[in-house]
């Protein structure tokens, strides 16, 4: 399969959904050969997807959660992936147990002033680049710079560096689209950079959230130096990229859609149930992390060798006729909820509250500041970065419509 027909890397916005609507049309379960040469087994269905996600058969450890696993050092490749999203029960129980005593929900609600203070600095910017060239990018304005503010503001990492962490960010997202040099680059100056700033924080902890997670016990138990460094690098990295998906992927879907977009600015009440209708209408993330069956399975009634990889199509399961009524249209209205964009099981998104709070103040102020946003270009001409997990637009250029 190559990357124009593989249905997770298609370009051309809307061809994803479309290549794997016509996938699910045959069945909830399928074995197919990626575009990076792996095969898995692709599963469409919802309760199939709900049931995988659950299924203790169906681990992390041992799939391929890094796009140069073989080819990097192991210390690398360690502090890279010692994280949640690479571990099961026990040790996954465990990890989860001392972050969650540092990532609080008080620590994330108490967020929301300098949320909305970033937010009225950025429109404030994006309204001048509005007026002086009559259109605007909404992801570099606005969806791109507001999550990783966020996040290394809540982190403790220095202002000066956001934008290093940034550049970092592009190509470890990217993985094997990048190559293994740039890769390899990217990830060593990150890590070593994570390492000073856990000195940093050793020496002087702070009211962060790195010192409370340098802190942190459970007994006589810690996070290791790896362990921190996975950690925090899952933080910075999927703690922004989400919100900068599900931010900019609704907002394309809202001025795509004038009807839902006047009910909206009509009912703002309905910003937390339009934020669970824009996660399941166009998800931030194409997929989980990679899993393997640890021994036989059957999904749908398909049997599943022990050792194959297993992909959840986000996108496909969100959008599953089976579990939604009218899936392909944006209903604001809708009410049955329950999409998997953020997983499912024991490794639903810690940092779920983080982005659905982040998303409801950028939409709400977004919609305040702008009462004429409009797209500067046609929806079907917009596109997408080429990624197996990340389900984000290229840019997303707006004008005013008056």
């Amino acid at each position: 399969m190559t990357t124009d027909d593989d249905p997770f890397l298609a370009v051309r916005d809307g061809a994803r959904h479309r290549a794997l609507a016509e996938l699910a049309a045959r069945g909830p379960v399928h074995h197919l050969t990626l575009a990076t040469g792996a095969d898995a087994w692709v599963v469409t269905g919802y309760a199939e997807a709900k049931a995988v996600l659950t299924d203790p058969r169906v681990i992390r450890e041992g799939a391929s959660n890094s796009p140069y696993g073989e080819e990097m050092p192991a210390a690398l490749y360690s502090a890279l992936n010692s994280h949640m999203l690479t571990t099961d029960p026990p040790a996954h129980t465990r990890l989860r147990r001392l972050v969650s005593a540092a990532f609080t929900r008080r620590r994330v609600e108490g967020l929301a002033p300098r949320i909305e203070r970033i937010c009225a600095d950025l429109l404030d910017g994006m309204a001048k680049t509005l007026e002086a060239d009559g259109e605007a990018d909404l992801i570099d304005a606005f969806a791109g710079p507001l999550p990783i503010t966020v996040i290394c503001e809540l982190l403790g990492v220095p202002s000066e560096s956001h934008a290093a962490v940034r550049g970092w960010a592009g190509p470890l997202l990217a993985g094997r689209f990048v190559g293994y040099e740039a890769y390899s680059r990217a990830a060593g100056e990150f890590v070593d950079f994570l390492h000073l700033l856990l000195a940093d924080k050793r020496r002087q902890p702070v009211d962060d959230l790195l010192s409370a997670l340098v802190e942190v016990r459970d007994g006589e138990d810690r996070l290791s130096e790896d362990e921190l460094t996975s950690m925090v690098q899952l933080l910075l990295l999927a703690g922004h990229e989400t919100t900068v998906n599900l931010i900019a992927n609704g907002v394309k879907a809202l001025l795509a859609d004038p009807g839902q977009l006047a009910l909206l600015r009509a009912e703002p009440d309905r910003l937390p149930a339009a934020v669970e209708e824009l996660l399941r209408f166009d998800s931030p993330a194409q997929a989980p992390v990679p899993a393997i069956t640890a021994e036989p399975i059957e999904v749908a009634g398909q049997r599943i060798p022990a050792g194959e990889n297993i992909v959840i199509a986000l996108l496909a399961v969100n959008r599953d006729p089976a579990r939604f009524a009218d899936p392909d249209v944006l209903d604001l209205t809708r009410d049955d909820g329950g999409h998997l964009a953020f997983g499912h099981g024991v490794h639903h998104c810690l940092g779920a509250p983080l982005a659905r709070l982040e998303a409801r103040i950028a939409l709400g102020a977004l919609l305040e500041r702008f009462g004429d946003l409009a797209l500067a270009v046609p929806a079907d001409s917009l596109e997408r970065l080429p990624s197996l997990i990340i389900n984000r637009l290229v840019v997303l250029p707006v004008r005013r419509a008056g």
